[in-house]
């Protein structure tokens, strides 16, 4: 379905009110602010954006514990120039600024995060509203901030409880339904979402604690079709035209009914002695997926060198591509299935501040933790008999095949194998310590001067096992039943998955302890270990240039790196031996950014940004595993596929300008510009090097030359006196960077939309609140999957979601809402064909709950 190119996107209606000190890092002191509503958070959202000496974009809590979405996911999709890809119908990983997850750096109270992806992205859906006071997005460098974040930064904040006065708690309860579930028996239609925040002072506030904690069992539902794509180099001339019909390999469908459970606690103390601050803070997030599939897999279809053609009939032939047809004596399989994944984020943090004279000392001490333990069970059963497949996949997200046989019959499939595909275990450790100095001076435009260091060191690691399992009892038609979901074929599945299996397949089928690992298994394991030390120096300016006012900072940031990848190598098909590689490098990163005044009233501003910025390769793309093929002749080279050790940073020197309007309170009108000229873009490829002292042609990661990335935002937002307020944006954004693939018509750069834009209008009176957003996307390049490389082109989209509130008392309001109003389907086209598709529907979510703040 084609859609039309919107040109809006919500924008900031949110702030940082509790925080607007970490938002301009410039200012000494943090005034207190109560915000309560909407429109209040507008205006403080404003207030930090104006004031901050950086281009940024701010979200916070309309009030204590109370996000304008259920995530921060959410909330930044939404920002001008943002937004996200979606997983299990959630807003997971943003995308910025025409850049993928590569080039976002995400820190937690100024602390770089571990996570539980293979890279280094991050899953902003584990943050609910409960956790944070809001998020400041960093669209330009200074000396001052993290490295990491080529397109943006973003900084996600908890609350500061000594920022409040007296003690505050909120609690809401939701109740969530999921439409989908009434297509899917056996599903969870309906989920419940709690969540509190506690804080409070002791001793005359010096000593401040918070306290908060969520918990969600959100149904995992989705109904999929998904094209495997094209036999490209061994198809037939099935028409007689002389012409290659190029036939697909085969198709599946699917069906999840599972659920993800989420919950997370926060604990933070902060405790202020004279010109001292000390704040300890603890964060932890866990997810719990159990998801039951039910799959359908065609294939044997492919026509390789054309040896099924005289089973082919009922012919669509489009651009040399096999996009309809029927095909007799073919079988498939089902596949009841469970995937099991546990994710645990931990993040801890010290942090002091003192006094020494004239310099403000500051010193951070911090730890994050992320694992990740995943296993996929599919009980797999082939049909006995064959029928003729027909199927139409034309493009469009029309996707239609028959199975030419009864699939709901238990009867008509042989006994069942196990496959465990695959328990993969990942974990990520960082630490780091950082240490700031700063003072005032009066030194012409030179105001303060600051001076830090940063050290850090990361682990990452991945193992996994695969093994099959035979039955050693036979399954007893009547632990089955048939399943039949509106669109697809009728599946057959257990009763009790675990029971059945248990019985059949012994109660250690799912358990690795004990089993060898595959060649693959071997290969796929790996370890990267980075150590990084960075120093900066900055200078904050106030000043008067051309007879105008200006303002904002000029820095150097100096990183050294150093990182070893470690995997295993495989020769000829030998034996798997361990191997390591790895490199290092240091980086100068220099920043500018200037704010001119153009009136007395400070209301019209000019930005204006210079900077050097970083985005590290992938830790994942780190690896050193090797699979080598060896030809006999020592003078040809070996050949085969590698991760690479010795991958160096992206960089990007970029130039932003932006004009911004403050006209009113809560009003904003800007337009702004970017270019980025980004070196070193990594892309996976094919090229020739040295291993183990011979000539080598592999494919891999790689350093290549890049180019550029251009953009224009704009921006308009305004509260009205009646209660009526709107807030909307639109990016345009273009490259000239291509992906290595597909080979011949390669994507563009990942994460490049074209077009993004929103609108929010919002309402608030006499204590009705109401609120609709609909945001739009182009289409855009993205990886949905752990392999690197596994690019899709997601299809453009629109979301549409309603909210409504009333306050029944001061402290009780009743909610409703509803999310992805327009029931938006998710479309990936692979190899940039455009009958290579997957469509996949989660359909709308309704929630109903009440707050109270005490």
């Amino acid at each position: 379905m084609k859609q039309k190119k919107l040109s809006w996107l919500i924008a900031s209606l949110f702030a940082l009110p509790l925080a607007a000190a970490d938002a301009h890092a410039q200012a000494d002191e943090v005034q207190q602010v109560t915000v309560s509503g909407i429109r209040s958070s507008v205006r403080n959202a404003l207030a930090v954006k104006e004031a901050s000496d950086s281009m940024v974009e701010v979200i916070a809590s309309e009030d204590i514990g109370k996000l304008p979405d259920t995530t921060i996911a959410e909330s930044l999709a939404r920002l001008p120039g943002l937004s996200s890809g979606m997983d299990r119908g959630n807003a997971s990983q943003v995308v910025a600024r025409g850049l993928g997850p590569r080039f976002i750096g995400a820190t937690l109270n100024g602390r770089e995060l571990a996570t539980s992806e293979p890279d280094r992205s991050v899953r902003f859906e584990q943050f609910p509203s409960e956790s944070l006071s809001g998020a400041t997005v960093y669209k330009t460098q200074s000396g001052e901030l993290v490295e990491g974040g080529v397109a943006t930064t973003i900084d996600l904040k908890t609350v500061q409880p000594l920022k409040y006065s007296g003690r505050q708690a909120s609690l809401r309860a939701d109740a969530l339904y999921y439409a989908l579930g009434r297509d899917i028996p056996g599903a969870k239609k309906t989920a419940p979402r709690v969540g509190g925040i506690y804080l409070d002072q002791f001793f005359d506030k010096s000593l401040g604690v918070a306290f908060a904690f969520s918990y969600q069992d959100q149904p995992s539902l989705q109904k999929n079709k998904d094209h495997w794509g094209f036999n490209e180099a061994h198809s037939g001339d099935i028409d007689g035209d002389g012409k290659t019909d190029t036939t697909p390999w085969g198709f599946q469908d699917k069906v999840l009914r599972g659920s993800d459970e989420r919950s997370s606690v926060l604990g933070k103390v902060e405790w202020k002695q004279g010109e001292s601050l000390v704040t300890a803070d603890a964060y932890y997030a866990l997810a719990k997926i159990r998801e039951p599939g039910l799959q359908h897999w065609t294939g044997d279809i492919g026509n390789w060198d054309n040896g099924q053609k005289a089973r082919y009939s009922n012919l669509d032939i489009r651009n040399g591509y096999v996009t309809g047809a029927s095909v007799a004596d073919t079988g498939f399989s089902n596949h009841d299935s469970l995937w099991v994944q546990d994710t645990s984020t931990l993040a801890l943090g010290v942090n002091g501040t003192t006094t020494a004279g004239a310099w403000k000392l500051a010193a951070d001490l911090s730890t994050s933790r992320a694992e990740r333990d995943s296993q996929w069970r599919d009980l797999r059963q082939f049909s006995r008999g064959t029928g003729t497949i027909s199927w139409a996949f034309t493009g469009n997200e029309r996707q239609d095949f028959s199975l030419g046989q009864d699939s709901g019959n238990p009867a008509g499939f042989w006994g069942p194998t196990m496959h465990i595909d695959t328990d993969g275990h990942l974990k990520d450790e960082l630490g780091a310590l950082h240490l700031n100095a700063a003072r005032d001076i009066d030194l012409g435009a030179v105001k303060r001067l600051k001076f830090g260091a940063r050290a850090t060191h990361r682990e990452k690691s991945y193992g996994q096992t695969t093994w099959e399992v035979a039955p050693l009892a036979a399954i007893p038609e009547a632990d089955y039943e048939t399943v039949n979901v509106a669109g697809m074929a009728p599946y057959i599945a257990l009763r009790d998955f675990g029971a059945s299996t248990a019985a059949a397949f012994g109660p250690g089928a799912f358990d690795a302890a004990g089993r060898p690992r595959s060649q693959n298994d071997l290969l796929s394991g790996w370890r990267v270990r980075e150590r990084g030390a960075a120093l900066y120096g900055q200078a904050d300016l106030d000043g008067t240039l051309f007879g105008k006012t200006f303002r904002g900072n000029a820095g150097l940031r100096v990183v050294h790196t150093r990182q070893t990848g470690e995997g295993m190598q495989a020769l000829g098909g030998g034996a798997p031996t361990a191997v390591s590689d790895g490199t290092s490098y240091t980086e100068v990163l220099p920043s500018v950014n200037l704010i001119f005044n153009m009136d007395e009233k400070q209301e019209r501003q000019l930005r204006f940004s210079i900077a050097r910025a970083m985005s590290r390769a992938p830790l994942d793309e780190m690896r050193a595993s090797r699979n080598l093929n060896v030809d006999a002749n020592p003078t040809q080279p070996l050949t085969g596929s590698a991760g690479n050790p010795q991958l160096k940073p992206m960089l990007a020197d970029q130039i932003d300008l932006a004009w911004q309007w403050y006209f009113d309170k809560g009003a904003l009108l800007s337009a702004g510009l970017f270019y980025k000229d980004i070196s070193r873009y990594i892309g996976i490829s094919s090229d020739r090097t040295t291993l183990d002292g011979r000539s080598a042609l592999v494919t891999r990661s790689l350093n290549g030359e890049g180019g550029n990335i251009r953009g224009v935002e704009l921006v308009y937002q305004q509260s009205f006196a009646n209660g009526l307020g709107v807030s909307s944006n639109y990016a345009y954004t273009a490259s000239n960077i291509h992906e290595n693939i597909p080979a011949g018509k390669p994507f563009p750069i990942e994460g490049l939309m074209k077009h993004n834009g929103g609108l929010t209008v919002w309402y608030e009176n006499a204590g009705y609140e109401a609120r609709m957003s609909a945001n739009y996307h182009s289409a855009f390049v993205r990886n949905p999957t752990w392999g690197a490389g596994q690019l899709v082109d997601n299809s453009a989209e629109t979301y549409v979601a309603l909210s409504f509130a009333k306050h029944l008392t001061s402290k009780l309001q009743l909610r409703f809402g509803v999310d992805n109003l327009s029931n938006q389907k998710v479309v990936y086209t692979s190899a940039n064909n455009p009958y290579e598709q997957e469509v996949t529907e989660f359909g709308r979510r309704f929630n109903l709950g009440i707050s109270y703040k005490l």
